[in-house]
Parts: structure tokens; sequence; C-alpha cells
């Protein structure tokens, strides 16, 4: 089994924008976590923003980002995308929204026009996903991913259920193509129910606790908000749910890379940095249409 490294609370919540309120659960710096390939988790929990905007919506501008792909997971609420690529369009309940940055656009996310009017319960997780070395300069790209088209696996003994949005569990293959190795799972476990996750000995593994109180391996406890880091090695973690639960499960082979980060590029060195900088300011990363 894997074995529990540490429990982290979640950290204070901040403003990205005015259309997030989020906690930053571990970013690209924290180099002592076994998170690669994932370089950054920010959840917004359930927060209620009220309606009666029919512009001016809230969300974040225009701005670059290199070296890597955001993954949006709807929960509540809707999100609406441009990008300068070409890529947009609008999340709601239980969609996914995969952006390859890659080589370098720019990009926008605001409250969709529907849920800015209506308002309504909001909670979303946004994950950067590091690129290799060797894709780093790949086109951009975007997935939109619809809750139809998650694949849901029932796990044994009704103990709960997961959708596959990367990856693969129980032989069922995720939506989202990936450019390495990773699991996504959007997972909700029943009451005094447990499961054994079959995650592979290579793979590194980060679960978010969403809701509920669970154990992992009939040891360490975790409750909601909460998230969980795991030593190297090991295969499979067993999760019991002490109450109904909800759980992001990750795990993805480590890219074993140099990780040189500034702000919303995540290149190998910081040449590759400095590089970023001169593109975006010579107008490579092209612009979003208005």
């Amino acid at each position: 089994m894997k074995k529990v490294a540490n429990v982290h609370t979640a950290p204070a919540k901040h403003w990205v924008g005015n259309g997030f309120q989020v906690q930053s659960m571990f970013s690209y710096n924290d180099t002592d976590k076994n998170l690669d390939p994932f370089l950054l988790m920010d959840y917004n929990p359930p927060r209620y923003f009220d309606g009666g905007r029919k512009s001016d919506f809230r969300g974040v501008g225009e701005h670059p980002h290199r070296g890597f792909e955001t993954v949006t997971i709807a929960y509540q609420g809707e999100v609406s995308h441009r990008d300068s690529y070409g890529g947009g369009g609008t999340i709601g309940t239980g969609d996914v929204q995969w952006m390859t940055a890659g080589s370098g656009l720019m990009h926008q996310e605001y409250h969709s026009e529907k849920f800015s009017a209506q308002g309504g319960m909001f909670e979303m997780v946004q994950l950067w996903v590091n690129l290799p070395a060797k894709d780093k300069m790949t086109a951009p790209k975007y997935q939109a991913i619809t809750a139809a088209e998650i694949p849901t696996v029932e796990l044994a003994d009704n103990a709960g259920s997961a959708r596959i949005i990367a990856g693969n569990l129980a032989e069922t293959q995720g939506a989202a193509s990936t450019f390495s190795p990773i699991n996504m799972w959007d997972v909700r476990m029943n009451a005094g129910k447990t499961h054994t996750f079959a995650v592979p000995e290579s793979h590194n593994l980060i679960v978010l606790v969403l809701d509920g109180t669970v154990q992992f391996n009939g040891d360490e406890i975790a409750r909601r908000g909460e998230l969980v880091t795991f030593e190297k090695g090991g295969a499979d973690v067993q999760i019991e749910a002490n109450n109904e639960a909800k759980l992001l499960i990750l795990s993805g082979e480590p890219l074993n890379e140099p990780v040189v980060g500034y702000g919303p590029f995540v290149m190998n060195s910081r040449e590759e940095i400095v590089q970023a900088f001169n593109d975006i300011n010579s107008g490579k990363f092209g612009r979003i249409d208005h």
C-alpha cells in the first residue's frame, strides 16, 4: 500500500480575479510533497454568488500561460473560457475544461453569462499539470469534456462510484487525452464502505477530500478541505468512508525533470522563462478577439 506522508489543512482563501475565491492546496514551489507531474491545485470551496449581472462578469481577464496544462473541474456553477488559439466554451456542473497551454497562449475565465445573471452555488477545482520537456512547446489545444462524456465506474460492494476524467480504473479509460500517464478520478463513496483503489507503484498519489471524513489504509484520517500526500513507492491505496464522502484522487508517473516556474510560466530552465517573457512581449502568444 502507498503510505500517507502528510495530511495538509487548507490554507486561507484568497481571490483570483473577482470570480474565484480559492485555497491554494499546493503549487510548483512545494518541492517536498511528491507532487510531480502535478504543479498546482486551487480549490474554490462551495460559495454562493448573487446574480443580476448582465455584463461586467466576475472572473479573471486575459493572461498568459506556457509549458503546462490547466484542468478545471466544475462541481457547481458555470465558467466560460476563451483563448487566443481559438479555444473556448462554457462548462457547467460535472463538466471539465482541459486546456493545453503548450507553447503559449492568452486566455480568460469568467462566470458564464447565465450563471452571472441567475447566481447560485459555485464550486471548482483547477489543476496545473506539467508537460514533459519534449512537449513543452506543443501547439495549444482545448478539450471541452462534458459530464456525459466522462465514464463512471461503480465500485465493488456498493462502495460508491468514480468518474474517470483521465487515466483508467477497473479497465475503464478516462475521457481526457494526456501527454504522460496520469489518473484523475472524481469519487463519491458511501458511508461505512471501504475500497482499495489500484494505483501503480511508480505513480505519485494525491487525494483532496472535498466532503466527508475518510481513513487511509486503516490508519490516517482526513476530513473535508484537507489534502493528503503520500510517500514514494507502494502500490494501491485503501480508503474507508466514515460518512458519505467526495474525493478527487490524482496519481501520475513523475516526469523527474527540472521544474522552473515564474508566475504563469513553468519550464525546465531559467533561460526558457526569460524566453517566455520575450515571446509574450513580442506578441507571439496572440490576443483574444473581443
